[in-house]
């Protein structure tokens, strides 16, 4: 089996072509479908000397001073400030539940953007009502692996700040030092790598699966995993070759930005408008992964025919 990249690249464009750009013009078409894409997006020294070379140089600087013993300066003004501590809790509580409806939301336009990109339409209400529990399933799925991750990463913050202090202070040798950093640096790339390719694999396979088959989002994964087993090289490809095209397309963004004095970027800046602006780039990355997952059997195709190859 021939998996291609570029092939299936140009479908998803041509798809946009025709869907965004067909004569006549559709404006309410377009501001619907970017709607759909705006929720899908909503919700990343060579000697033992070195130490005390490192602690002669900075242990006198105050930032270090100030930053190393910041918990227990944390502790005392918490102590000291009951009420304002209070406060930040709620506004940190606050953000919390934002982010969180963020996500729901995000979660359901997930579906309705990709029901849009499948049979060219522009509903809003449809999908939004017809997908609610697989979307309700993403949402708590996307809301536990969240956690999972953020917990990692305060690990990570938390081990890495106890490391600098002891290096700071002079607990750790030259050895211990370098093993300290290749693992900290080993553990953040690790996170950030299968971070990427879970989140890449959810929003690119697992949604149209869940989707078609109307499955929840474990037994999506379910139904997933063997063929990644299989496919694992073509998949991991895959993430790098969307990789070279958000570089690609960030870098046109930023030119673009130049060009028009920043102007661009404060527009694009503004919620929804930007997304609808970028649409033909949102709509073409979501029908490209699709044109990709169809390629590995008609348990995953979800385009619908063209009537002279059903007849």
């Amino acid at each position: 089996m021939e998996i291609k990249y570029f092939d299936v690249f140009i479908r998803g464009w041509e798809r946009m072509k025709q869907s965004l750009f067909s004569k006549p013009f559709n404006l309410d078409k377009w501001f619907a479908v970017g709607f759909t894409a705006f929720l899908a997006n909503l919700a990343g020294g060579p000697s033992g000397g070195f130490s005390n070379s490192f602690r002669s140089k900075f242990k006198s600087n105050r930032f270090f001073d100030g930053f190393f013993s910041f918990p227990d300066s944390a502790t005392d003004w918490m102590n000291s400030h009951p009420t304002l501590l209070t406060l930040i809790i709620i506004g940190i509580l606050l953000i919390i539940g934002i982010v969180i409806v963020l996500l729901w939301l995000g979660s359901r336009g997930k579906f309705m953007f990709l029901h849009n990109v499948v049979y060219n339409k522009d509903d809003v209400k449809k999908p939004w009502n017809e997908y609610k529990k697989e979307g309700d399933s993403l949402f708590v799925w996307r809301l536990i692996f969240g956690l999972i991750v953020f917990s990692v990463s305060v690990f990570i913050l938390i081990y890495g700040f106890i490391f600098a202090r002891s290096l700071y202070y002079n607990e750790f040798t030259f050895s211990n030092q370098m093993l300290t950093i290749l693992s900290l640096s080993a553990m953040f790339s690790i996170v950030v790598i299968i971070t990427a390719y879970i989140s890449l694999f959810l929003n690119d396979f697992i949604v149209p699966i869940m989707y078609k088959h109307r499955l929840t989002t474990t037994e999506a994964w379910t139904f997933f995993l063997p063929v990644l087993k299989s496919n694992i090289f073509h998949f991991l490809l895959y993430g790098i070759f969307i990789l070279f095209l958000w570089i690609i397309f960030i870098a046109a963004i930023v030119v673009l930005g130049l060009v028009t004095c920043c102007i661009g970027f404060l527009v694009l800046a503004i919620p929804y408008i930007g997304t609808v602006i970028l649409l033909p780039v949102h709509y073409t990355f979501r029908a490209l992964s699709v044109e990709f997952l169809e390629q590995f059997g008609d348990e995953f195709t979800l385009f619908p025919k063209p009537e002279s190859d059903s007849e």
